[in-house]
């Protein structure tokens, strides 16, 4: 798209063409996780501009835009067609745009007789956000049209639900396309995912009805990693597991989300400075903030995102320790070398030493990206340890896992609520929220009068926990509350000296938690589904082929082999926990595999995953457990007030 829809030839020599990219806050969305500005740059973009924002005329270059097909956004395209802004328009809409809004702007087009400078007119079908390379969300602006309230409040009419399932359909439909393959759709019954699946079933047929038109015509747009087998579509509700959403965490990207303000794979921490002594009376200064980008470049973060936080705070210690010792051995060659006050001859004569020189040199664009790096990791994960310490989560992690896990506890969970130096009321809430769900038989009137009372003691807001008990009466009568596995936490002591000696952080008290893999319900319907296990938590799934012409809603499916590619959508919404779930399940599964096969297939098994599987995670919009308690505190304000 940013090089006119021509496929863009990495090795070329030439210079790009320069132009002016004009994106809606949607289109800025799914641009900002995937390019950097200097990316952007090497593609020839010169300026990026919101659509709606006041901007010049620049006659003499092409425009590429990149915004949602609104009426709104069509009335401003229409006016820069007006102004003559550019050169040449080139237009993408990220979902495909309606015949009557395409009139309005060949009708402007030609009023303004600039129908030569249109040059393109694309429908990209992009209407999703993709934040890691087997993870997306759909939306960012507006995610209250398809947020986990608006799909479960008590007052939503009939009409105003389509439009939320129409929204959703669209954007998976857009998936789909820019993956280039039709999947096989499996949900449960009786929710909103069965109604996605319903209207996206519907929508795929009517476009393989049309051969000629068809997007999918022969499965070959690129489908990259789902090349060979038609993949599975797992829909699934929110509403079968609200403890994960709640659980505090103890890995790196999902404590990032949970504590810290996350959003679009860049994280916003105020710097706190030293205290420092200012006059009396005088205005405090502001805190400066500063924003870092996680991204798929960033090696540490690849490969510490789904670690324990104790894990990843030694790993930057030893990054730090690793960067300061290749720091000091040019700092001593330029020493041994007499670098300062000598001339170039007396230099050349050490040879060994100047070969030496030149290669610590030629790395230090490396060394100090490296650095960046460290201080970066150093400051968002500082940032996560202050939270960590202040609040007691590695206590309430523990304790949460124990509850799911149905282990034995070691401390009454008043004690905790009672406690006014663990957490925020909102831990408190999330605690017993847990707890409440976990749990098989609920706590009596009478102790919950108690639980209540602790609650509100400690400042907690009661309003989450009348949904729940709506909820959980309403699953009751469903179905059987969901099962979190047996496996649990290990601790390890306290981390009174994880690090060396002069470590940027300061682990005493903490506890040293090693994580123990378990299927979260999610990872568990996927696992039952891919594998076609016979399973009493899946096998009321519904199943469609879009493909199959006469096919209905209780098709059979024929193939019983089990799928090598899968997407899990969560309807309602998502979170980093089950995200890093299915990577895990992936991982683990993959050496316990490796330890039954021969040595010829070990490197196909290692090189894909759990046996060449590969499993993509998205959800409707993607929250931390702080959105999440007052999406279900709002519910219910509506329901009964």
């Amino acid at each position: 798209m940013l090089n006119f829809n021509v496929p863009h030839v990495k090795n070329s020599t030439g210079e790009p063409v320069w132009k002016v990219l004009i994106y809606d806050r949607f289109g800025q969305d799914i641009i900002s996780p995937l390019l950097s500005v200097k990316e952007l740059r090497d593609m020839g973009i010169t300026l990026h501009l919101l659509l709606h924002s006041d901007r010049d005329p620049i006659p003499d270059v092409p425009a590429v835009y990149f915004v949602m097909p609104t009426e709104e956004n069509i009335d401003r395209m229409c006016q820069d067609l007006r102004n003559q802004l550019y050169e040449s328009y080139y237009l993408n809409f990220i979902s495909a745009i309606s015949r009557s809004k395409l009139e309005d702007i060949a009708n402007a087009a030609l009023a303004a007789s600039a129908v030569t400078q249109v040059a393109k007119v694309f429908d990209q079908y992009l209407n999703f956000i993709t934040l890691e390379d087997d993870m997306f969300v759909l939306c960012n602006q507006n995610k209250e049209l398809v947020s986990y309230r608006a799909i479960n409040r008590p007052d939503i009419t009939d009409t105003e639900m389509e439009t939320v399932m129409d929204t959703i359909v669209d954007s998976l439909f857009c998936f789909f396309v820019t993956l280039g393959a039709v999947p096989i759709i499996r949900c449960s019954r009786g929710t909103a995912a069965e109604m996605v699946a319903v209207k996206l079933d519907k929508k795929l047929r009517e476009n393989l009805r049309d051969a000629r038109n068809s997007l999918f015509t022969g499965d070959t747009l690129g489908a990259g990693q789902f090349s060979f087998q038609r993949p599975l579509l797992v829909l699934v509700d929110r509403n079968i597991d609200l403890a994960t959403p709640l659980h505090h965490t103890w890995t790196y990207q999902a404590l990032v989300h949970d504590v810290l303000d996350f959003h679009l794979n860049r994280v916003n921490l105020e710097e706190t400075s030293g205290v420092e002594n200012s006059p009396a009376g005088a205005r405090p200064k502001r805190k400066n903030k500063k924003s870092y980008d996680l991204t798929p470049v960033d090696k540490f973060w690849q490969k510490h995102k789904g670690s324990p936080f104790p894990e990843v705070a030694e790993s930057v210690q030893q990054e730090l320790e690793s960067y300061r010792a290749q720091e000091d051995e040019v700092k001593r060659l330029k020493s041994i070398m007499g670098l300062e006050g000598e001339d170039e001859g007396a230099i050349s004569m050490l040879s060994d030493n100047t070969a030496k020189l030149t290669s610590a040199v030629s790395s230090l664009p490396e060394l100090l990206e490296k650095k960046r790096l460290i201080d970066l990791h150093t400051n968002v994960a500082t940032a996560v340890l202050e939270h960590i310490k202040a609040r007691k989560l590695d206590v309430y992690f523990e304790y949460e896992e124990k509850i799911m896990s149905k282990t034995t506890l070691d401390k009454s969970l008043l004690d905790i609520i009672s406690d006014p130096d663990a957490g925020t009321p909102e831990d408190k809430m999330r605690l017993f929220l847990i707890y409440y769900i976990s749990t098989q038989q609920a706590p009596s009137e009478a102790d919950l009068e108690q639980y209540k009372k602790a609650l509100t003691d400690a400042g907690c807001n009661l309003n989450p926990l009348q949904y729940i008990k709506q909820w959980k009466a309403f699953t009751k009568m469903a179905s059987a509350p969901a099962s979190y596995g047996s496996t649990t936490t290990k601790s390890m002591g306290l981390l009174s000296r994880v690090m060396n000696t002069g470590s940027q952080f300061v682990m005493e008290g903490v506890k040293n938690l090693v994580l123990k893999q378990q299927n979260l319900p999610v990872t568990r319907i996927l696992d039952n589904l891919m594998e076609m296990k016979s399973n009493p938590e899946t096998d009321d799934y519904r199943y469609f082929d879009p493909k199959m012409l006469r096919g209905n809603d209780s098709s059979v499916p024929r193939n019983k082999n089990p799928f090598q590619e899968a997407i899990v959508f969560v309807v309602g919404g998502g979170n980093y926990i089950e995200y890093q779930n299915l990577v895990d399940y992936i991982k683990v599964d993959v050496y316990t595999k490796i330890q039954h096969c021969p040595q010829e297939r070990l490197s196909r098994i290692t090189k894909k995953g759990k046996q060449g599987k590969h499993i993509l995670y998205g959800c409707s919009e993607l929250f931390n457990a702080t959105q999440f308690i007052k999406q279900v505190k709002y519910t219910f304000v509506v329901c009964f007030c």
